[in-house]
């Protein structure tokens, strides 16, 4: 008999994003049991490559713990090493022993390196905001230090639905809608195996494998939006329009990341053909763009110029449109980064002010 339906998938899903990962990197997959204590010298006395490693994020909770004990059991067929990393982020009482017990944990599912890293988190955001800065750039500094190929995260199909709620909710663009993407970061550095598959799968098959699972009270918290957002506005949500909106969200956050790659894609083939000999944009070339290809031109200049992506919103590009679209002789627009666009002699200047 095969392993229980939830185990089944979960494994599955990682399987398939451990070949994906190394496809991307031109590795060489193995379908050994176990792996060696160590690659021999190759002929001629050239040493083959060490096994890659992936290391899986894991907060103790039942989505990652899930996600580390697929990563546990897929990985040495593979010929990849498995670690993982739990960051502390010191919000509660005891964190730091709990961020031990993870530790115990994966390291008993036979992951290593496994470490715990501790975090200060700022203000910056917002509570929640400022807690996932810390958290990425906490896997940053462990991913490079051990040399990964990957960091794989635990995010389900339901974290996915209440992402596009949320940026819905903030009435942000379609790059906001488009959700959690299964591959990010700098040189697809995090995968997200479980952006398919529900959060009570994973439950499920912590389970049946008897795996324990802490519950961190901060997702229960109604201070906290998403969890609002969990427990009340999804459960509505369902309650008023019937069963499959995170199925319906999901998809829709598919969708939109499909049509956002299409106009980013456009926007920079679009961006050589609207720049002068001198390299400043040209406000009537600009405008016979359509707005969305426009806008998107308008968004990575004034990145460019220094202004930080985080704090730009739609509201900025906006007003920088208007200088297009609008132009009665305005002044100059003030954006994030000390960063101004201003229209001078039918071209658009936007530099650090």
């Amino acid at each position: 008999m095969g392993p229980h339906p939830a185990v089944a998938a979960i494994r599955l899903a990682v399987r398939r994003v451990l070949h994906d990962i190394l496809n991307d990197h031109g590795l060489p997959q193995q379908a050994e049991a176990a792996l060696p204590p160590g690659p021999p010298p190759r002929e001629g006395g050239e040493t083959p490559p060490s096994p890659p490693l992936v290391l899986v994020a894991c907060s103790g909770g039942a989505d990652s713990m899930a996600l580390a004990s697929a990563l546990a059991f897929e990985a040495p067929k593979l010929g990849v090493r498995a670690g993982g990393v739990t960051v502390d982020h010191g919000l509660q009482p005891g964190s730091d022993l709990r961020a031990a017990e993870v530790c115990l944990r994966l390291r008993e599912l036979g992951l290593d390196p496994v470490e715990s890293t501790a975090v200060t988190v700022g203000r910056e955001g917002g509570p929640e905001a400022a807690a996932r800065d810390a958290r990425y750039a906490a896997l940053d500094t462990a991913a490079e230090r051990h040399g990964a190929a990957a960091v794989l995260l635990g995010h389900t199909r339901d974290d996915q639905a209440e992402t596009v709620l949320l940026g819905l909710a903030r009435g942000s663009g379609i790059r906001s809608l488009s959700g959690m993407a299964a591959v990010s970061g700098a040189g697809g550095r995090y995968r997200r195996p479980f952006l398919e598959l529900d959060r009570q799968t994973a439950r499920k098959a912590c389970m049946v494998q008897s795996l324990p699972v802490w519950d961190d009270p901060h997702n229960a918290d109604p201070a906290y939006t998403r969890s609002r957002l969990r427990h009340e506005g999804l459960p509505a949500l369902e309650k008023a329009l019937g069963k499959g909106v995170v199925e319906a969200l999901a998809r829709t956050a598919q969708l939109s990341r499909d049509d956002a790659d299409a106009l980013d894609a456009w926007a920079g083939q679009a961006e050589a053909t609207v720049r002068d000999a001198a390299g400043l944009l040209e406000c009537a070339k600009l405008y016979a763009l359509p707005p969305a290809v426009r806008r998107r031109i308008l968004r990575r200049a004034a990145i460019e110029a220094g202004a930080p992506a985080g704090s730009l919103f739609a509201r900025h590009i906006e007003e920088v449109d208007r200088l297009i679209t609008g132009w009665r002789g305005q002044g100059a627009i003030n954006l994030p980064g000390k960063v101004v666009a201003q229209r001078q002699g039918g071209r658009l200047v936007i530099r650090q002010g």
